[in-house]
């Protein structure tokens, strides 16, 4: 079983307005480092291009981030000990604040990745209903009984 995870956020601005530049600008570099990491399995792509973003049916102020990790320790890694960290320090420079989860985990079956109504199915869930086996945050992870000796 692989880790999978939907992140949202909404935007402030535009993204292609000057409030929005500097993170536009770290795009790339941010998901780069996040396909070159270990235990790094897919990603939702906008494109080819490093710093486009996901296009999607749920609003041009959303931005997504949906991806799948061979483990809960390499996402961990990707997410609080790499360069990233530093990105997501800064998220209220560029997005709104919320008061419900924007960021959703589930385990999925190795093979093909989840689709994005799937994540997002997942992530409504997660708000209906707090966190279970089948929609939990890194606060309250639900280790597969699989995957733990």
């Amino acid at each position: 079983m692989h880790l999978a995870q939907l992140n949202v956020a909404h935007l402030l601005a535009p993204l292609d307005s000057p409030q929005l530049a500097e993170f536009v600008a770290l795009l790339e570099p941010v998901n780069l480092l996040s396909d070159s990491s270990p235990g790094f399995v897919w990603r939702l792509k906008g494109g080819d291009d490093p710093t486009d973003t996901v296009q999607h049916d749920y609003g041009d102020e959303l931005v997504i981030n949906f991806s799948v990790w061979e483990s809960r320790e390499a996402l961990w890694n990707f997410v609080y000990r790499s360069r990233h960290l530093a990105v997501l320090q800064r998220r209220r420079e560029w997005f709104q604040r919320v008061v419900v989860p924007y960021s959703v985990m589930w385990w999925w079956p190795e093979g093909e990745p989840p689709t994005l109504a799937e994540g997002m199915a997942r992530l409504d869930r997660l708000r209906a209903e707090g966190p279970g086996p089948e929609a939990f945050t890194f606060k309250d992870f639900y280790f597969n009984e699989k995957l733990v000796p």
